[in-house]
């Protein structure tokens, strides 16, 4: 379980394709406290550490997670957002993420506003559902909330901290994304489903 703070970008050092999959080597400056097994949100997206050292540790990516995800479109020299697990102790400052990816989405728009900016992301159909306006939603690991959303799209503002600490800062306009959306709606949604179903019959 992550919060969506990103705690650094880190660059893709070397990417290793094999018969089952893609393994990624990640440049990190707290590798060196990783363990084999832990869990790190890759960009939104939560991976197994292989193994580890002082500055880089390795993951990989089987065919489920690439089919999911643009990982698998990554080149050598490509920054990547990077969350440890929160620790059951920990300051919970974002919100409840999962790091299972929902969609891949793209930049629709950026915009200067003032000393901020605002962010435009395309809304895939099947996550339309559970966003609302001032919710929170998942974009390439960062918790963010949403400002105002319409049928296809929604916007988010992005202060200079986020701007400049995670990977929104070398973001274009078509750039893929990926999201994942509040887990409690989806919870909310899966407790209401019979009693809504009983209600249209």
């Amino acid at each position: 379980m992550f919060t969506g703070i990103v705690e650094e970008s880190g660059a893709l050092l070397e990417r290793v394709e094999t018969a089952d999959g893609l393994r990624l080597r990640i440049g990190c400056s707290f590798a060196d406290e990783l363990r084999p097994g832990q869990s790190v949100g890759v960009s939104g997206a939560c991976l197994t550490v292989e193994e580890a050292s002082e500055d880089r540790f390795s993951a990989f990516l089987a065919a489920e997670t690439l089919s999911r995800t643009y990982l698998g479109e990554l080149l050598e020299g490509d920054r990547v957002n990077l969350e440890r697990a929160m620790p059951a102790d920990g300051r919970f400052d974002g919100h409840l993420v999962q790091g299972h990816v929902d969609a891949t989405g793209e930049v629709r728009a950026i915009e200067p506003v003032g000393e901020d900016w605002r962010f435009a992301f395309s809304l895939p159909e099947a996550l339309a559902p559970y966003l609302v306006e001032k919710g929170s939603v998942t974009v390439d690991g960062i918790s963010l909330t949403v400002a105002t959303r319409r049928d296809e799209v929604f916007d988010t503002a992005i202060i200079p901290t986020t701007y400049e600490l995670t990977t929104l800062g070398t973001k274009e306009v078509g750039d893929p994304v990926h999201l994942e959306a509040d887990v409690i709606a989806k919870y909310v949604e899966r407790v209401a489903e019979p009693y809504l179903r009983g209600r249209t019959r």
